[in-house]
């Protein structure tokens, strides 16, 4: 073992070629041509250290897309992809059910959620949104604190060679209220591995004890610190490595339970690690970003990075440096894993990280259109042999990267441009509005986000007006809870006597045709064109016309065309802005389009004057839009599914899709089983991994009228009418001699759809319920949702799966069997509830009644014969007499109870009242009242009596009641008790 380490040793320090011991911050740019292989030998050693010194099985690292964790945006840490063997939900046939010790470099990502380090990337020389974290793992006991410490001070010393006076521990130092010792094993293992005392320091649990959440193992944690003063005055001290020994469980009512299984998980970032041993006072000074540096030097033409920070970094040139260096990276990570920038959740999180970048690379380093793009190969070299999807996916990152990257830089200019204009006509004290605030953020693919215009006003000096933007996000805020809902909203409408002033004017309807021109680009993205337009009238929102609307004024817009869908089919309406032709830096947004009699009369707030006769272009906000189509080609998918499961005869009800989900009515003889659904979701999984062509076409309604297959509603059509046909042609899909129809979607339909079906992704069916007899209502949703419901499913299976052997396995004594059964329950309300497959909430909640029954049962019968065990002392301990007052030893209110009532049966004509003590004072009660000592005497009174002499409550009838209080003089409860029933008898 000696010699092996020593190997390692030497190589990694011929690998590594140390710098001196630490400089301090540094005043130089760094070398354009850093060590090769550092952060790699390093990595490489402590991987080789575990599994060449210690057995450890090298896992690859997770993706930072948590998987069935719907309480992550991303993998934040280690451990996460080991959470089903803490929680004790792994799969038995799985292979992580295998792992006794095992260690990995984990892709980790801290930007949303709880854990955020997003804002201050860029402001110091440590923090960063993605990092490597280094870990060793010993599941189930397979070794605990004295190797887990053992092995890292041998790594830390010997392997890389860092001097062990510059090196510090910490330990538990006990919490007395959550009743925990000083974990004095830890700081006995530190003494005698050599750390004089004096650098062995004791935290409290803010510090030394993790948690992995409100509930589930924690454990107390030591941590080893490095000593960047190395001895020179007072110590600086930064954490280099954590170690949690997960010795405990966080229960549900907060108290702490020790764990079955004992586990060791460690952490270290590979970063940090990496600038120790390479002397740099930064890790932005290390080779793992030292390339991106220099490439950014050289990209930029910006002056060189200094590594300066606050007040010192003129004119932010070295925060822009960070900032642009560590977003390319967690950029290329998240994008190779398969989280693109999006509009919620972690690819929400992905485009503020994106935008921040281009933000900074542009406008503080100047960087040429398509920069960022152009630095993802370097990302590829330094990390891509750790982590080869890099490799694999590096020209769709850097298209990706580019296509954002261009479109928020319009959209940057524009704001710009907006916000300069605005700040021209405010006064030295006026705030910024709120509507031009809002107006810059409405559109979620054009406009920019609401704290980077915060972020913006600030740098100029301008106040933003807070409170008129929370106003206005409230109200938007309704707006989607509303969309959320089957109610109609109520918007902005033309009644009769406006359509009727418009045909008496020869007004013609509304070209909206222009809303299907956008095309599929190479790189897989949609391009969605421009429509410019003429303004034929204007409304109030009382629906009044008027020839011009004023600044600020809510109103209702008339076009000669457009190129917006209006709410119409079940699908909803496109959003989006207009500008005036010729003044393009003034944001009209559009709310809604609605179909009125022909006319389509779009939704607006007025920044400034719009007079009838204005020429407009319009812009539909593309992600909205794009989420419809996905949602409205899927449902033709579902459509077509239902059809193939459940018979040819199958018919819609109606439908209703937004970007957020999609909701599917169908005429059914009985409601869907879970085998139906999930044949559902195959057929439509099918379709859409075959990326199959949607075709569209208008042709003459006479035309479909005798197609077999074909699907329609039973609704007024056009004429001539739009047919999707997915892939086949339209032509061929009309032919009655094909049966083309017969064999796939093919459905009269005017909303706008995808050109290829593989854009969907994938699609879950989430919710099932009646609406009436014989109709059903389908929930469903699409990409990365439906992805992350069905890891959701899996997870919650494999935790019913794990309730299921420990119900087979029996229970000792009748605590474990409630907890046992409570926790069915408990996982029974989360089945419920979840986003998940909905055949698989089906058989999973089939399954949970099973055991819920069985260990409900379990408890029956242990209360029993503890029971009757418990009676048969107190028998032995009470001559015959008409009163039994006495203390149980039992931790159930139910066992209480069923002593007392089995008392009585064996002893009749005996009142019985039972007092059991429980750990902090408290106290159980149960009684029961002999039927010839009512009505005077009634079991209720007599446990409000006791319970109260204890500080609580009671309750019950007048022959038998129960209640609970706290005392720590229970002979005096017991006397209470005697004299009170004595009084009455």
């Amino acid at each position: 073992m000696a010699a092996s380490v020593a190997a390692a040793a030497g190589r990694l320090r011929r690998a590594i070629r140390r710098s001196p011991p630490w400089w301090g911050p540094s005043r130089r740019p760094l070398s354009s041509e850093p060590p090769p292989a550092r952060a790699a030998a390093v990595r490489d050693a402590f991987l080789s250290f575990f599994r060449d010194c210690h057995g450890h099985r090298l896992v690859p690292s997770a993706s930072v897309r948590p998987r069935g964790d719907p309480s992550l945006l991303f993998v934040n840490a280690g451990m996460n992809q080991f959470k089903p063997i803490f929680l004790g939900t792994v799969d038995p046939r799985s292979e992580m059910a295998g792992f006794r010790r095992v260690a990995n470099s984990q892709k980790c990502v801290r930007a949303g959620g709880r854990h955020s380090d997003l804002e201050d990337v860029g402001r110091d020389l440590s923090h960063h949104t993605f990092f490597e974290m280094l870990g060793n793992w010993a599941f189930g006991g397979e070794y605990f604190k004295e190797e887990a410490c053992s092995m890292a001070w041998e790594l830390l010393t010997q392997v890389y060679g860092i001097p062990e006076d510059r090196l510090w521990v910490s330990y538990f130092g006990g919490d007395p209220k959550a009743g925990l010792d000083p974990d004095l094993e830890s700081r006995d293992i530190w003494l005698s591995l050599g750390v004089p005392a004096s650098r062995v320091l004791s935290f409290g649990p803010q510090e030394n004890f993790w948690e992995m959440g409100d509930t589930g193992p924690c454990g107390p944690c030591t941590e080893i610190h490095y000593d960047l003063a190395g001895g020179v005055g007072a110590p600086q001290l930064v954490e280099l490595w954590n170690l949690v020994f997960m010795q405990h469980n966080r229960e549900a009512d907060g108290s702490l339970q020790p764990l079955p299984q004992r586990h060791v998980d460690t952490g270290m970032g590979l970063e940090r690690l990496v600038a120790v041993l390479q002397g740099r006072c930064s890790t932005y000074d290390t080779d793992l970003f030292s390339p991106l540096i220099n490439a950014i030097h050289q990209g930029c033409g910006a002056p060189p990075y200094l590594g300066r920070v606050g007040a010192a970094d003129e004119g932010r040139t070295d925060t822009a440096y960070r900032v642009v260096a560590d977003h390319i990276r967690t950029l290329s990570v998240c994008i190779a894993d398969g989280v693109s920038p999006g509009m919620s959740g972690a690819p929400l999180v992905l485009r503020r990280i994106l935008r921040r970048a281009v933000r900074f690379s542009s406008e503080v380093l100047r960087a040429p259109p398509g920069f960022l793009g152009s630095l993802v190969p370097v990302v590829v070299e330094t990390l891509g042999d750790a982590y080869p999807e890099l490799q694999k996916s590096s020209a769709q990152i850097a298209n990706l990267v580019s296509e954002d990257e261009a479109a928020f830089l319009a959209s940057l200019q524009r704001g710009r441009r907006i916000i300069d204009r605005t700040l021209r006509h405010l006064g030295p004290s006026d705030v910024f509005p709120a509507e031009v605030a809002w107006s810059l953020s409405l559109s979620g693919d054009v406009g920019l986000p609401l704290d980077l215009v915060e972020l913006m006003l600030e740098e100029k000096g301008v106040q933003l007006d807070s409170a008129g933007l929370a106003r206005l996000a409230q109200e938007e805020a309704q707006r989607r809870a509303q969309r959320a809902e089957p109610v109609q909203e109520q918007g902005l409408r033309l009644n009769v006597h406006a359509l009727g002033e418009l045909q008496r004017r020869g007004v013609p309807p509304t070209d909206d045709s222009p809303k299907y021109n956008y095309s599929l680009r190479p790189s897989g993205a949609y391009e969605f064109g421009t429509c410019e337009a003429q303004v034929l009238q204007l409304y109030t929102e009382d629906g009044t016309a008027v020839a011009s609307v004023g600044e600020g004024q809510r109103c209702g817009l008339l076009l000669d065309r457009t190129n917006f869908y209006a709410e119409q089919g079940g699908q909803a309406s496109d959003r989006g802005y207009l500008v005036r032709v010729g003044q393009q830096d003034v944001l009209f947004p559009v709310a809604r389009a609605q179909v009125c009699g022909g006319f389509i009369l779009h939704e607006a707030v007025a920044p400034e004057c719009l007079k009838v006769g204005d020429q407009v272009q319009l812009h539909v906000d593309k992600a909205w839009r794009l989420g419809c189509m996905e949602k409205h080609t899927a449902i033709h998918l579902l459509n077509w599914a239902l059809r193939q499961a459940l018979g040819p005869s199958t018919e819609q009800r109606g439908s209703h899709l937004s970007p957020e989900q999609l909701r599917f009515d169908v005429a059914t003889q009985a409601p869907l089983t879970p085998e139906q659904l999930r044949a559902v979701e195959g057929t439509v999984q099918e379709a859409v991994g075959q990326d199959e062509a949607v075709y569209m076409e208008e042709v003459a309604l006479a035309h479909t009228a005798h197609v077999p297959g074909l699907r329609s509603l039973d609704e007024i059509y056009p004429d001539p009418v739009r047919v999707v046909s997915v892939g086949v042609p339209v032509a061929q899909a009309l032919d009655p001699a094909s049966q083309a129809a017969l064999q796939t979607s093919v459905e009269l339909c005017c909303g706008t759809h995808l050109l290829r079906t593989g854009a969907i992704g994938d699609l879950v069916i989430i919710g099932e319920r009646q609406l009436a007899k014989g109709t059903t209502r389908l929930l469903a949703i699409t990409g990365e949702q439906a992805q992350q419901a069905r890891e959701v499913g899996q997870s919650l299976a494999q935790e019913v799966e794990a309730a299921a052997e420990r119900l087979s396995r029996g229970s000792r004594d009748v605590v474990e069997a409630q907890r046992l059964s409570k926790d069915v329950g408990r996982l029974t309300d989360a089945v419920d509830t979840a986003v998940m497959p909905q055949w698989q909430r089906r058989q999973l909640q089939a399954t949970l009644k099973v055991l819920q029954r069985r260990a409900n049962t379990a408890v029956r019968k242990l209360e029993i014969g503890q029971a009757a065990q418990k009676t048969q002392e107190l028998l032995q301990r009470h001559s015959e007499g008409p009163l039994i007052v006495d203390t149980v030893s039992t931790e159930s209110l139910s066992v209480l109870v069923k002593v007392v009532r089995q008392l009585c049966e064996q002893a009749p004509g005996t009142s019985v009242l039972l007092l059991s003590p429980q750990p902090l004072g408290h106290v159980l009660c149960a009684c029961q009242v002999a039927q010839s000592a009512t009505p005077a005497f009634t079991a209720e009174a007599w446990a409000l009596a006791v319970c109260s002499h204890m500080g609580g409550k009671a309750w019950g009838s007048r022959v038998v009641a129960q209640g609970t209080g706290n005392t720590a003089d229970l002979e005096a409860a017991l006397s209470t008790a005697r004299a009170y029933a004595l009084n009455q008898l």
